[in-house]
C-alpha cells in the first residue's frame, strides 16, 4: 500500500469502519480519568487484555486514586495485584502515585517527556497514556500498530524496523481525535492476529516470550505470593514450600530484594 493523501483517507476508512462495527467494549475506554487510564496502561505493559478486565475494576476499587495508592502498604497493593504477574509493576504504581502526589500536586502529568520520568513509565506507555488521558495527538508504536502498518505497508517484507513504521504513524494520525484513532489501531490489530499469520513476526523487534512455567519469574511470583499470605517467612519456610524449585529460592530472593520487592530483617523475609 503507498501513502499518497488518497491511500491515508482510504486506510483511515477501513479502519475505522471496523472499529464502529467491531470496536472493544473496555472500562478503561469509557473513562477520562487520568489516573485510572495510568492503572490500565500499567497493567497492559506484557499482559492480556482478558487479564487486565478482570483486575482492574478490582484494583480501582481498592485504590480509587493516587492518594489512595500512595498511601497504601506494598504488601495490600501485591495482595490486590495476585494473578497479574510482573509484580514490578504494582510496586511501579506506588512509586509513581508517591511521585504524583509529592511532586505534581496528585494530578497525573500531561506531557511526554514529564510521564516518561515517572517510575517505570517508558516512551511508548507515556505516550499512550498522553493519547488515551489527555488526547493528545503523539506517535507511538505498540504490538498491535506495529501488526497493522506491516500489514498494510509492508506485507512483502521481513525485519521491518520500527523507524520505518514510525513516519507512517505520524503521517495517518487522525490528530483531531488520536484517542479513538489508536483504539480503532489496537483493535484491528487484534483482529488481524487472529485472522492472518502474525504480521508482528516480520518485525525486526519481534521476540518470542519466554515459557513461565518453571521459570524464575514464577518463582518469584510463588515467593511474593507466600509472603503476602504471611507477614514473614524464613527462608527455610519457604523452601519446604516450594521444594521443587528449592535450588532456586535464594537467587531469586537477592533479585526480589534487588528490584525493590521484599526485604530481609534477621532470618525473616517480607514485603518491603
Amino acid at each position: 500500500m503507498d501513502s499518497t493523501p488518497a491511500a491515508i483517507r482510504s486506510f483511515r476508512r477501513k479502519l475505522y469502519r471496523y472499529y464502529r462495527a467491531h470496536g472493544r467494549t473496555l472500562p478503561w475506554r469509557t473513562t477520562r480519568n487520568p489516573y485510572h487510564i495510568l492503572i490500565s496502561e500499567v497493567m497492559l505493559q506484557q499482559t492480556q487484555v482478558d487479564r487486565v478486565v478482570q483486575k482492574y475494576n478490582e484494583f480501582i476499587a481498592a485504590f480509587p486514586d493516587f492518594k489512595t495508592l500512595a498511601r497504601a502498604p506494598l504488601r495490600k497493593i501485591l495482595q490486590v495485584w495476585q494473578g497479574m504477574g510482573y509484580n514490578r509493576r504494582a510496586l511501579y504504581l506506588k512509586k509513581i502515585a508517591e511521585e504524583v502526589v509529592g511532586t505534581f500536586n496528585g494530578r497525573l502529568p500531561k506531557t511526554v517527556e514529564e510521564l516518561t520520568g515517572l517510575p517505570g513509565i517508558g516512551r511508548n506507555t507515556a505516550c499512550s497514556i498522553a493519547a488515551f488521558a489527555f488526547n493528545k495527538p503523539v506517535v507511538f508504536i505498540e504490538t498491535n500498530i506495529r501488526s497493522v502498518f506491516i500489514h498494510f505497508f509492508f506485507n512483502d517484507r521481513v525485519n521491518v524496523h520500527d523507524r520505518e513504521i514510525l513516519p507512517l504513524v505520524e503521517k495517518t494520525l487522525d490528530a483531531e481525535n488520536p484517542r479513538q484513532w489508536y483504539s480503532a489501531l489496537m483493535d484491528y490489530g487484534v483482529m488481524l492476529k487472529k485472522t492472518h499469520p502474525n504480521p508482528s513476526r516480520k518485525s525486526a523487534h519481534h521476540q518470542r516470550q519466554s515459557k513461565f512455567a518453571g521459570s524464575n519469574r514464577q518463582v518469584r511470583g510463588m515467593i511474593i505470593k507466600l509472603l503476602t499470605e504471611s507477614p514473614q517467612i524464613s527462608e527455610e519456610e519457604v523452601i519446604k514450600k516450594l521444594r521443587v524449585f528449592s535450588a532456586r529460592i535464594k537467587e531469586n530472593f537477592v533479585q526480589l530484594i534487588k528490584e525493590g520487592l521484599i526485604k530481609k530483617k534477621g532470618q525473616k523475609f517480607m514485603i518491603a
